[in-house]
């Protein structure tokens, strides 16, 4: 066969048709006689297999930025420090009329007596310094008044550390009042000190919004020389009781948030990224904290209720009721307790719930489920039990497992009343979080 006979093959587009083509032959595309004669194509040879090692190092690194770059449930905190704050401000105000003769110089359990139990058990309580009427005052406002500013969110770590002091002097001065919600607010008091509870719905996220860049701060410099004084005098004339590791606690948080604004200040550099991750790591570890602490207080609280032979068989909640000083509606607990069916699905689905919540943390859908009918459990118990600080309290501790999305539709929801109640204002101008941290999906939430 003459090759010169061979037509021409048609080259890719943009070439003429009369030159032959520069695109490789392959056997295929040969007549039969040259296809017989060519070698064989080259065949790649097999992939190697893939470990999973590479996979599961670059999980590990992408969970550990998270967990040191990032603010794990920073709505949730913002719940929790709201509901404990406006729960404790609360009490105080209602007591108001009675706070002498609940935590004051003229109450049943005097000065002397809570002297003796301190010296013996060494709670921190500032109210032991001394027993004039006027120290009493002093703290007791103090107390209402650092409420007020962590519910919201004015100088969060400074107001958190006074909020704490409030917390732990009262209820130490006094240890048989309360009602079980103090013991939940006595545990989160110490927890909120260690976490960035002002990441979002505060006046700290709306100063930072409106000014992002380092500047001076009068108001902040002046309540850090001002807590630095007290500090100062505390050890010069302070009573000698109580627990020493709380004053180095308060000196440590102290001396940080001083080295934080020098850094943020003149070395905004790594050192800031630093602190940052610190202070990251310190949230995160406390809001696991505080999960774990709910998951106890329900866990045992249900398994303690199966032991007792009223939960048994089914009566417990009927007895409450019948009783004069849990009966704030008497007609409304009579009603129910006169239903024996409804009191007996009301007593065991309370156990089944605090039992099985731990265990529904990872499935999203029956957590939310169980987290609806607890809060619904303490909204009844302050109706009908008269109890309302306590269900307050165990509602602002279920909230650190709102469903994130939730609670940005609970803000949605708020940003559009206040538009409407204050039409032109900046509510509608301020920052608003990243897509990706409204979208990120955590134990919590």
């Amino acid at each position: 066969m003459n090759p010169s006979s061979v037509p021409p093959q048609a080259g890719p587009p943009g070439e003429s048709p009369g030159e032959p083509s520069l695109t490789p032959l392959t056997p295929s595309a040969l007549p039969a006689p040259l296809a017989a004669t060519a070698p064989p194509a080259a065949t790649a040879p097999p992939a190697p297999p893939v470990s999973p090692a590479p996979f599961a190092d670059r999980r590990v690194a992408r969970a550990i930025q998270r967990v040191t770059g990032t603010v794990l449930g920073p709505y949730q905190t913002a719940v929790v420090r709201i509901g404990f704050a406006a729960t404790w401000l609360f009490f105080l105000l209602r007591e108001f009329p009675h706070r002498h003769e609940l935590y004051g110089p003229q109450g049943p359990w005097g000065w002397g007596m809570a002297r003796q139990l301190i010296a013996d058990n060494h709670s921190f309580t500032v109210l032991m310094w001394s027993d004039s009427t006027l120290w009493f005052e002093i703290v007791y406002a103090v107390a209402v008044l650092s409420s007020a500013l962590l519910l919201v969110g004015w100088r969060t770590r400074a107001t958190s550390v006074l909020f704490m002091v409030g917390v732990l002097s009262l209820q130490n001065r006094s240890v048989f009042m309360g009602d079980g919600g103090d013991n939940v607010i006595h545990l989160m008091a110490l927890y909120l000190v260690f976490t960035r509870c002002g990441h979002v719905w505060s006046l700290d996220a709306r100063r930072r919004s409106r000014r992002p860049a380092p500047a001076v701060d009068p108001a902040g410099a002046a309540l850090w020389v001002v807590l630095g004084f007290a500090l100062v005098a505390v050890v010069l004339f302070r009573d000698r009781t109580g627990e020493p590791w709380m004053f180095v606690l308060l000196w440590l948080l102290w001396l940080a948030q001083g080295v934080w604004w020098l850094v943020c200040r003149f070395a905004p550099g790594e050192p800031r990224v630093l602190l940052d991750v610190v202070a990251n790591l310190l949230h995160n570890a406390a809001l696991a904290v505080i999960m774990a602490e709910v998951c106890l207080i329900y866990a045992t609280a249900g398994w303690y209720k199966i032991q007792g032979s009223r939960w048994q068989d089914g009566t417990a909640l009927y007895y409450p009721l019948k009783l004069d000083y849990f009966t704030p509606w008497p007609a409304l607990s009579d009603l129910l307790a006169g239903g024996g069916v409804m009191v007996m699905l009301i007593t065991y689905a309370t156990v089944i719930v605090q039992v099985a919540f731990p265990f529904t943390l990872f499935n999203r859908r029956v957590k939310n489920v169980l987290l609806a009918a607890m809060m619904l459990e303490h909204a009844g118990i302050a109706l009908l039990l008269g109890l309302p600080f306590f269900s307050l309290a165990m509602i602002a501790a279920d909230a650190v497992f709102l469903p994130t999305v939730f609670l940005l539709w609970l803000e949605a929801r708020a940003r559009w009343a206040g538009e409407r109640v204050r039409p032109g204002g900046t509510a509608g101008h301020e920052k608003q979080p990243a897509p990706e941290d409204r979208t990120r999906r955590t134990l919590v939430g």
